[in-house]
């Protein structure tokens, strides 16, 4: 009887729960590999573009580097070479205008000639190349899948409001990569300089 009374009196404290629950154990798993999957969805996304961006830098270093070799050439009103260069007052008094823009003046002209190198913006004209070539014409390792090509137009009385179209030509360069990545940059070259030689 002694007994009874005290576990009346002192009741057994309610028992804890320990661990967890089986449903709470399956809402844990299930939560966990949604996070899991999104996590490596993502990844794969990267990874699999990751190599596009490379690409497309390497395109428009090319793009950028044949545009300044373009516009760092001389505008002038005839060939370098050509005997009335120095003294010329147009383009009429040259034997090798530089106002024609359909390729180089004279025809003999290549990039990468040691003997008679492009010399003059108007020589890019209509020039392309694959695969890459620096300016000597050595062709450069591991950009043998890119080619590049250069076109030109007159837009003087557009860019500067002259009289004169060709005192200003915009030089466009197009730069094709793997996987048709294209990259497309324009400058611009004015004739403030028509009888300076190189």
């Amino acid at each position: 009887m002694c007994i009874e009374k005290r576990i009346a009196r002192f009741p057994l404290p309610a028992s804890r729960q320990s661990g967890i629950s089986l449903i709470e154990l399956v809402m844990f798993i299930v939560i966990t590999g949604i996070a899991l999957a999104g996590i490596l969805l993502v990844m794969s996304r990267v990874t699999a573009s990751s190599a596009d961006p490379l690409i497309r830098k390497q395109a428009l270093a090319i793009a950028e580097s044949l545009l300044e070799e373009v516009e760092l050439m001389p505008f002038t009103f005839c060939d370098p070479n050509d005997a009335n260069a120095a003294s010329a007052v147009s383009v009429a008094d040259c034997a090798n205008s530089q106002d024609v823009i359909t390729g180089p003046a004279p025809g003999t002209e290549t990039r990468g000639s040691a003997t008679d190198p492009f010399d003059n913006v108007a020589d890019y004209s209509n020039y392309s190349m694959a695969p890459i070539a620096d300016i000597t014409g050595t062709t450069i390792a591991g950009l043998g899948s890119y080619a590049a090509s250069v076109a030109i137009r007159r837009a003087g009385s557009a860019l500067l409001a002259a009289a004169d179209d060709g005192t200003a030509l915009r030089i466009t360069v197009t730069v094709t990569g793997p996987g048709n990545t294209q990259v497309v940059l324009d400058g611009y070259r004015a004739r403030y300089a028509p009888r300076a030689l190189p």
